[in-house]
């Protein structure tokens, strides 16, 4: 590999927005921010919006979509057409 080109690859916690639940892990990720994790040692903060923490797919909490209303809305629309 070239010297030089790659980004610097280390350890970085990442906090979910919506929980507040963190998890280091490693990336070329980097941000002004730090925190002080477990292990009492400091490392960059990254937040994000969704992880798998708050994500309705793994939470099991899937959000509820008002197809009656969307499919009225295309009637309304489009229903009244012929070719």
């Amino acid at each position: 590999m070239k010297p030089d080109v790659h980004p610097e690859y280390g350890p970085v916690v990442f906090r979910d927005r919506a929980t507040g639940r963190s998890f280091l892990t490693r990336s070329t990720a980097t941000s002004a921010d730090a925190v002080e994790w477990e292990d009492g040692n400091t490392y960059p903060l990254i937040v994000v919006d969704v992880t798998a923490y708050s994500h309705p797919f793994w939470t099991g909490n899937q959000r509820v979509l008002d197809t009656q209303g969307r499919v009225e809305k295309f009637h309304r629309r489009y229903g009244g057409r012929t070719r």
